[in-house]
This record gives C-alpha cells, sequence and structure tokens, in this order.
C-alpha cells in the first residue's frame, strides 16, 4: 500500500497553539519514503499530545516544511519558522541538510532537536542549542564495521559517490578497520558502471562490497549486477546507510535486495509505548513503520516534555536538555556530551545490523547490536 500524503498543516498566528517547526524531505530529489515515516512519527506523537490535555491546556501545532534535501532551502525555511514564532525545531533526515539547518538554528538561537540524521559535525563548534536522537555516524558505523570483521570480511569495498556524507563513512570505516587488519578499497561511482564495478570487485579480491550511494539508483543496479555476476557468488553486499529499511528497496530489488546488511536504530524489544506507537504508526502509514518513524514519535515526545516543564522560551528549553529523561518508544532518553560531538547526544540510541530474510524478504533479521 502507498503512504498516504501527509495531511495538511493548518498554521495559527494568534498565539492559541505552542508551535514546533518540523523539516521533513517529502519532494525529490529527497527520500520521500523516510521523509513520509519521519512525518507520521511526528504527527502521531502531536495528535498524542494534544489527546492528553496539550501543553498545559494549549494544543501543540507542528508546522511542517519541505527540504526536499536541500541545505539551502533548510536554512530559508529554520530562518522563516523562527519569524514565525516556532518554540523548537524538530526533524530532518539526511545528514547534509540537518547540519545547514543546525548550524543555522544555533545562530539564531532557536532550538533544535534533530531527529535522523548521523553526521557527527552538525555544528562546526560545540553548541547547547541542538541535540540529536540519532546515534552519530562515527558510532553506528564503528558497530557496521565490527559486525564484518567478526563475519569474516577484512577486505571491503566501497562504491562511493560523492558526499561529505559518503566520505565521513569512508574514513570511519578505514579508521576503525585498519588496526584490526582491515582494507578498505574506494571505487569511484562519479566513474564505474554497476558492471565495471563487478570488474573491479574481482581485480580487488573484495569479499565486501558497501552501497555509498544514491537509493533507489543506482543502488538497486549495483545489487542487481553483483549478484547476476557468477565471480562474484560469495560477496557480501552491505548498505549501512539504511537504504534496505523501507518496502520499497524490497518492492525495486526483489530477492537480489535480501541479505544486504544495514544499521537500524531500535532495541531488541519496543518499550510499552513503542508497541502501542507502532501498532498506530502501522495503521497511519499502511506499512511496517521505520526506525524513522520511531525517531519522529520521540522527537515531538521530548520536546512536548520540554514545553510542560520549562515553557516556550526559547534559552530555557535549550538550557534543559542536559537534565532531561524522557521515556519514549526505545528506551530512556537522556543527553549528554559526547566526545567528538559538538550538540547534545542521547548517547544510548540503539544500533543494530539487521538485514531482510531470502525466505521472508518482508522479515528483519537482527544480525548484530550493540
Amino acid at each position: 500500500m502507498n503512504t498516504p500524503p501527509p495531511s495538511p498543516v493548518t498554521e495559527r498566528t494568534d498565539g492559541s497553539t505552542v508551535r514546533i517547526g518540523a523539516l521533513v524531505p517529502l519532494t525529490r530529489p529527497g527520500w520521500v519514503k523516510a521523509g513520509q515515516h519521519l512525518l507520521a512519527g511526528l504527527e502521531l506523537a502531536v495528535n498524542d499530545v494534544n489527546d492528553a490535555g496539550g501543553i498545559v491546556g494549549r494544543p501543540l501545532e507542528l508546522v511542517v516544511r519541505d527540504t526536499a534535501a536541500d541545505p539551502q532551502r533548510a536554512v530559508a525555511a529554520v530562518e522563516e519558522l523562527t519569524r514565525l514564532g516556532v518554540a523548537a525545531l524538530a526533524g530532518e533526515y539526511h545528514s547534509v541538510v540537518a547540519r545547514a539547518a543546525a548550524t543555522r538554528a544555533d545562530a539564531l538561537g532557536l532550538p533544535y532537536l534533530c531527529s535522523s540524521a548521523v553526521l557527527d559535525a552538525l555544528t562546526e563548534q560545540p553548541t547547547d542549542w541542538v541535540a540529536r536522537l540519532s546515534p552519530p555516524q562515527s558510532r553506528g558505523w564503528q558497530v557496521y564495521a565490527d559486525f564484518l570483521l567478526r563475519a569474516g570480511h577484512s577486505r571491503i569495498a566501497v562504491a562511493a559517490q560523492p558526499s561529505v556524507y559518503w566520505a565521513s563513512g569512508t574514513r570511519i570505516l578505514r579508521d576503525h578497520l585498519a588496526p584490526r587488519g582491515g582494507t578498505v578499497i574506494e571505487l569511484d561511482m562519479s566513474a564505474l558502471t554497476p558492471a565495471a564495478v563487478c570488474d573491479a570487485l574481482v581485480d580487488h579480491r573484495a569479499t565486501a562490497l558497501l552501497l555509498l550511494v544514491g537509493h533507489p539508483e543506482p543502488a538497486v543496479s549495483i545489487v542487481k549486477s553483483v549478484r547476476r555476476d557468477r565471480r562474484l557468488t560469495e560477496i557480501l553486499i552491505g548498505a549501512p546507510a539504511g537504504q534496505p529499511e523501507f518496502a520499497e528497496w524490497a518492492a525495486l530489488s526483489g530477492d537480489d535486495g535480501t541479505a544486504v546488511p544495514f544499521l537500524r536504530y531500535l532495541p531488541e524489544r519496543l518499550t510499552p509505548l513503542g508497541a502501542r506507537v507502532e501498532t498506530a504508526l502501522r495503521e497511519r502509514l499502511g506499512e511496517a513503520p521505520s526506525f524513522v518513524a520511531f525517531e519522529g514519535y520521540d522527537t515531538v515526545t521530548v520536546l512536548a516534555e520540554v514545553l510542560r516543564s520549562h515553557g516556550v522560551d526559547r534559552a530555557r528549553i535549550a538550557a534543559s536538555w542536559p537534565r532531561l529523561a524522557v521515556e519514549g518508544t526505545r528506551g530512556q532518553i537522556q543527553f549528554a556530551r559526547t566526545p567528538g560531538i559538538s550538540v547534545w547526544q542521547w548517547a544510548s540510541a540503539p544500533v543494530q545490523v539487521v538485514d531482510r530474510d531470502p525466505a521472508e524478504p518482508d522479515r528483519l533479521r537482527i544480525l548484530h547490536a550493540s
């Protein structure tokens, strides 16, 4: 079933509501499916907050802006939302876009709780205005590298497109694998066809190929090409950025897209709140909710608690990050300073490596967890 379009947002300006701005990729070239899941979680949480009495009797309102994976568009949205008087900013999936939004929010003094972007350096300098729910890329991709080593893979090829995010991922993998006897071989996808990727894998004797490329293309074409090459029947295909998380991956790649391990930010068991939310999200989306939908729900849950306790003053909201302890769908959420990370970070966010079961592609198997 297709995801329904996002519900229209009625924006009030009379001060009767408490307003949160939301950045979401809802049109191409953004990853629209991820944006739809993120928005579903955000909206469901807003509905639940309002059903429970709102923010000290005032309705909570979500003011949504589509970033379309464009950093400049996100910056303009942050500036607009600041003028509109939102108490805080939420959302975004694409790391480069979130970094641009976080930098501008920091400069404007607008609290921003980043839902789902992982790039370590969300801001150039440490800031008190920005907090993040998703684990930083360095932690998640190191977990993925450990999974590869434990599975016996030490010659890792990465098919990468030019991007700050992909370059950061490649560096994390190399820095973590090299001291442990691993080798990272870079394949430049601005110069190679899927068929040429296959030849390079054979030449370099790689035992694993990681897809650091866009979805659906060229990711799906690379997978199909590798799967059909008889020289590469034993190679592992992986996608640490999570391309196979969404049902559209299975629809586009079919059986070729199974057994492709990826990172997912869910625990082995959801909290009681999470179990209830999972049912509601499934009904809203018409499909199994991704971890991104839970990140959206948890974002509003945290912000609602802050607003109830500290009001709508932006400085007080930003000052509250280190004192929070909120029960979310995936565990208790608390923020702390993490070495090398410039924003307040949920340090214990769950990390899993999972794949789609070849025998049952709709079922996800947990291969490794941290």
